[in-house]
């Protein structure tokens, strides 16, 4: 894949580098020639210095030929005009913008535009660490009516199927981490001690699904 990446800060300089050690050649776009340097000398994509929503710079960044964009400078209106251009103009097929302003966010979401809310996210990841487990959910969907919540399987779940364990308690089990391992699991999965579940469960329903599972299952079950 060819990404364009705009903005060199330390999110653009690490996504950068992060690309390119996974194959994928990329184009950096920063107004300051300077913030290049956080690229590194082993750095082999392409920079240019200008503005990532002027029709020039992103022609010489290989817009035309980008399988992503990503707009990560730190102005909110830059970061969204490039990525409305990126997308409308040239047609990118996967383009994310870096957004600080929640409500900025929210609304460019509504528009089909995906953006990272810088905040937010610092904000749900202190209080995942603040707060007991089951507090706040790992992940949210944009409309608020799914979320992902991550917990121990507690010791009653041990030696029972993922199948039982939905059925009671409304939870859907998308994977296990096990001895520090993601696992794939169906429904005849067994759980075991230790394990680590990821479950997707709906929003208005999280109190009584988590309820359950710390609860145990019935004798019946």
């Amino acid at each position: 894949m060819h990404i364009v990446i705009m903005g060199c800060g330390r999110v653009g300089a690490s996504l950068a580098r992060s690309l390119e050690s996974r194959g994928h050649s990329t184009s950096v776009i920063d107004s300051n020639p300077d913030a290049f340097r956080r690229l590194g000398p082993s750095f082999a994509g392409s920079t240019v210095t200008g503005m990532g929503f002027d029709r020039g710079v992103l022609l010489s960044a290989g817009i035309e030929q980008a399988d992503a964009f990503a707009a990560v400078s730190s102005g909110d209106n830059s970061n969204i005009i490039a990525a409305r251009v990126a997308r409308e103009v040239f047609r990118v097929p996967n383009v994310v913008a870096r957004i600080y302003d929640p409500r900025r966010a929210e609304v460019y979401e509504r528009l089909g535009i995906p953006t990272v809310a810088t905040v937010p996210w610092a904000a749900d990841q202190m209080l995942r660490r603040l707060l007991p487990a089951g507090s706040e959910p790992a992940w949210r969907d944009p409309s608020g009516r799914l979320r992902l919540d991550n917990a121990y399987a507690p010791f009653a779940w041990v030696g029972r199927t993922v199948a039982a364990l939905e059925a009671h308690t409304g939870a859907r089990v998308a994977f296990i981490t096990r001895l520090g391992t993601g696992q794939q699991i169906t429904g005849d999965t067994v759980i075991q001690e230790g394990d680590y579940l990821s479950m997707f469960l709906v929003a208005e329903e999280a109190e009584g699904v988590l309820e359950a599972l710390a609860n145990g299952p019935k004798e019946e079950d």
